[in-house]
């Protein structure tokens, strides 16, 4: 796996595929769920849908950690996730394409769910949106771009490995703080936990991936060799014709 060896400073990286059908179907489901709260008082959704560990763990509503990364609490809130998806999110799908890239997205959003539910089991609070999974995305960002200069604040630069490690700190101290912010930090280290252990763990599915896709590189690369040595062998043969 490559490190980004080669620093340039941009705006943002060109839209990829998988990160626009992410933004436009969450943004499909605030305008059908936020939308409605707000107009009619219509919170049916937040409570089905959203994350509530008690809810999991005691009535067994098992679509929560899926479902509740596609719901958000406000305006600020979608832009602030879909902005970072698409400024962290797309240079991965360019890496890895988009099946792997949203397999990615899935795993460390609901890796976060479940971070949290183990935590907190009996809790009964509700957790929405994607930012467990932004947050893996940003993890593997820092992994894979370490060098790749960022400006925090849009005014100081810094090192996407360094931005990565302060992002950390910062949920850290926030989770043990227990602020009543509203913020679930500890999914945010959920999801920063699960990419690490996705992409640096032994044994995992994107490891075995790679062995894979090398397996089959070798194997075509016999089947060409074989091929080959057949030509030669035609080229040889004088009972053949030859154009």
């Amino acid at each position: 796996m490559s490190s980004y060896r080669q620093p340039t400073i941009s705006f943002g990286p060109p839209m990829t595929r998988m990160v626009k059908y992410l933004i436009i179907f969450t943004s499909a489901v605030f305008a059908v769920t936020y939308l409605p709260a707000q107009i009619l008082g219509w919170t049916a959704p937040y409570a089905w849908l959203g994350l509530r560990p008690y809810d999991v763990t005691h009535h067994f509503f098992l679509w929560q950690p899926v479902t509740y990364l596609f719901l958000h609490e406000g305006w600020f809130h979608i832009i602030f996730n879909l902005f970072a998806l698409w400024m962290f999110g797309s240079d991965l799908e360019r890496l890895w394409g988009p099946r792997q890239f949203l397999l990615f997205f899935f795993l460390t959003g609901i890796g976060a769910a479940l971070f949290d539910i183990a935590l907190q089991w009996n809790a009964v609070t509700t957790t929405i949106a994607n930012s467990g999974a932004v947050y893996g995305i940003l993890k593997a960002y820092g992994l894979l771009f370490p060098d790749r200069p960022l400006l925090l604040w849009l005014v100081i630069p810094i090192k996407a490995k360094w931005f990565v490690v302060l992002m950390g700190l910062i949920e850290f101290v926030s989770s043990l703080s227990g602020s009543g912010s509203g913020i679930s930090h500890v999914a945010h280290l959920g999801g920063m936990l699960f990419g690490y252990l996705y992409l640096r763990g032994g044994g995992l599915p994107y490891r075995w991936q790679l062995r894979y896709h090398d397996w089959r590189r070798a194997r075509l690369r016999r089947k060409f060799e074989v091929y080959m040595q057949d030509q030669d062998k035609k080229k040889d043969d004088p009972g053949r014709w030859v154009n």
